[in-house]
């Protein structure tokens, strides 16, 4: 997504229908909510009142809790006269559950604040979800709302199908609060937290719709692409019960408060040049704005770029455009001209020329050494140079780039290859149980004799059959099945690289300590993360390093293995190897980059796309039925193929040569970051 100065973002806003505040990255959203609710908090104590807060749980409000702990730690903002009213809770869980979010609360704020217990509720999800007991309990709550005096805030989160709370399609505005059956969608997606779907329990306890909408002011967060079309769909469409947060539209004092990912579907962000300015300013046509307009107006109309006219730019809102160029001919040839130049079958070698500052350059003059090169070869890229990609989990880097990985060997480069978390919780309990088994068979398949060492591994391998046996969904692995299903990942991993011609020699397995809790919940990112990210870049001294950038990952690993990367390179860009190295970022099972976003794009051909899903279909524990699909049930080698093919389908119909399949990348500058890639971004 192209970038518009922040300002001009502030005044496209004419079709949206409820406030919208749009920030660089979710860290900015999260400190400036933090910042919103102490304010209201100081306001309430000065008058000698409470406050009260309508709260919600997952990923989205993780590092807001944050804040206000450090809030409470070191400016002693104190919470004793808060009342807090959380909107929803599943049913049949105890309170002290992995998944509940009574447990939650207590993990990521009340433990950590001055909050007087009895002040802080959250709906009793401990009863049989037929229990006649349920409606008795949603009444008491209602009550114990009213008796407060009403929600001051509610803070809520988005879901994917643009639910609030668990209001899920089909809500009443007039709902309070109830038992609610989950959507198949809400139990994909907190399929990952029961470590599988079919743990994911059917009902849930939830505020309705109309005890949400009698707070005085709302906050709804949402952060990523993968919210985009949500955040679209309550902000600018109809007010439906089909996507319940469109009822904020009628709310008074309602505001959404969300990150560039989640505004990329607004209009203001994503046309801008359809909307009239609430200033009357013209948007200022920077090559990267012109970009974006010319390839949306040739896929609005389903033609290639050279074939757009003036009367096609003056019917569709961008006739600014053709008076500052003069003519659709000088756009187009300058946007076909940028794209083209992108386009490279030797990324090894043959790298987008830089500006000065170390920006890709998508004006360069003409390419040289290589026909499909953007810009010639580059002498720091030579063969005597090194790769290194980093990985989060084990499998990202064949899903997302295994076509280039391939071609980054072949060119002559030294390829390393770092995968940053061991992921071992994605690996499925009869995987670990069948590889503990071979491995307790092993010694006498082998002649080994019985007694000493094969003792000893036989007595910890039938520990391991014993606490995979007794086990319960959901539940923390013992430190050895943990290290069983990290062994299997790394050899898949290690399979899958040499597919592509890595060197075993060159992997590198890096284990980082915040991913080590054994539950889809992480810890922190901490010093010793980065550190161990530093060493590598320290010793390898790539001259290309590529890294995950596809932030809307929705388990938040990803993000937080970016964050490590770029405090590292916030720590190296001064030393004198880093001068020459590119830094580029992938996106994988989840996203791809837009056209006019990619600073390289590497096309592939039939072989090497077979080669690429080779590699991709040698993670066997992610086959078939992976353990965390995310909202995609189709296998990642499919999402890659589909994702690949699409890419190159998109370029050869904006007038480019037709390609089997594509790989995008866009370059990050660690001396001039974008707002989207900041190191202080949080998970």
């Amino acid at each position: 997504m192209g970038l518009l100065a922040l300002a001009q973002l502030k005044a496209l806003s004419v079709k949206e229908r409820v406030q919208t505040h749009i920030f660089p990255d979710a860290a900015d959203v999260s400190e400036a909510v933090a910042t919103l609710i102490k304010k209201l908090v100081l306001e309430a104590a000065a008058q000698g009142q409470h406050c009260v807060l309508g709260l919600a749980t997952g990923s989205t409000p993780k590092e807001m809790y944050r804040h206000l702990v450090r809030m409470h730690r070191d400016e002693e903002l104190s919470f004793k006269h808060v009342i807090t009213f959380n909107l929803d809770e599943y049913l049949g869980l105890k309170p002290g559950a992995l998944q509940s979010y009574r447990r939650f609360m207590q993990v990521h704020l009340f433990d950590h604040i001055d909050i007087l217990p009895e002040n802080t509720h959250v709906p009793d999800g401990s009863l049989a979800t037929d229990s006649p007991q349920i409606s008795l309990r949603c009444n008491e709550y209602e009550r114990l709302i009213a008796d407060a005096g009403g929600i001051d805030l509610q803070l809520l989160g988005l879901g994917r199908t643009g639910h609030i709370g668990f209001n899920e399609r089909g809500s009443s505005c007039e709902s309070r609060t109830r038992r609610v059956a989950l959507g198949e969608a809400t139990r994909i997606d907190a399929a990952a937290d029961f470590f599988g779907k079919e743990h994911v329990p059917r009902y849930a306890i939830s505020m309705g719709a109309a005890t949400i909408l009698q707070a005085r002011r709302i906050v709804l967060m949402a952060f990523g692409e993968g919210k985009a079309a949500a955040v679209a769909q309550a902000v600018e469409g109809p007010v439906t019960n089909q996507i319940a947060a469109s009822f904020l539209q009628d709310h008074p004092s309602a505001a959404l408060y969300v990150d560039l990912g989640a505004a990329a579907g607004l209009t203001r962000q994503h046309c801008p040049w359809t909307v009239t300015p609430l200033n009357g300013d013209l948007l200022q046509w920077d090559t990267q704005t012109e970009l974006r307009a010319a390839i949306w107006l040739a896929r609005r109309l389903g033609r290639p770029l050279m074939r757009l006219r003036d009367s096609d730019y003056r019917a569709n809102s961008l006739q600014d455009l053709v008076e500052k160029r003069g003519s659709a001919e000088a756009i187009n040839e300058r946007v076909f001209g940028a794209l083209v130049r992108t386009v490279t079958s030797c990324p090894g070698t043959c790298l987008p020329a830089r500006t000065t500052s170390g920006a890709c350059n998508r004006e360069a003059t003409a390419t040289k050494n290589c026909a499909a090169a953007p810009g010639g070869a580059s002498s720091e890229a030579s063969s005597s140079g090194r790769a290194l990609v980093m990985s989060p989990h084990p499998d990202d880097d064949v899903i997302s780039m295994g076509g280039t990985l391939a071609k980054l060997v072949q060119s002559g480069l030294q390829v390393h290859v770092a995968y940053q978390t061991s992921g071992s919780i994605a690996v499925w309990d009869h995987d670990a149980r069948r590889f503990a088994a071979f491995a307790a068979q092993l010694p006498s398949a082998l002649g080994l004799p019985a007694g000493g060492a094969g003792s000893d591994l036989r007595a910890k391998l039938d520990g391991v059959a014993a606490a995979l046996d007794s086990k319960a969904p959901g539940e923390v692995d013992t430190l050895d099945v943990q290290r069983i299903k990290a062994l299997i990942r790394e050899g898949e991993a290690v399979s899958a690289a040499s597919t592509c011609g890595v060197s075993p020699a060159r992997m590198h397995f890096l284990d980082m300590p915040f991913y080590k809790t054994g539950m889809v919940e992480k810890e922190p990112l901490s010093d010793a993360d980065v550190a161990l990210v530093v060493a590598l870049l320290e010793r390898v001294r790539p001259c290309q390093l590529y890294a995950a950038g596809d932030l809307s990952d929705p388990h938040g690993t990803h993000r937080t293995c970016l964050q490590a990367i770029l405090r590292a390179l916030d720590i190296v860009r001064t030393q004198s190897w880093f001068e020459h190295c590119r830094v580029w970022l992938y996106r994988g099972a989840w996203q791809e980059w837009e056209p006019a976003e990619a600073g390289m794009v590497v096309p592939l051909t039939p072989r090497e796309m077979r080669l690429k899903v080779d590699a991709i279909q040698r993670h066997q524990s992610q086959k078939d039925r992976p353990l965390f699909p995310g909202a995609d049930l189709r296998e990642f080698w499919q999402r890659a193929l589909f994702r690949n093919e699409a890419t190159a389908q998109l370029y050869n119909t904006l007038g480019l040569p037709e390609y089997e399949a594509m790989e995008a990348f866009v370059e990050y500058d660690a001396h001039s970051p974008s707002p989207l890639f900041r190191a202080g971004q949080s998970q």
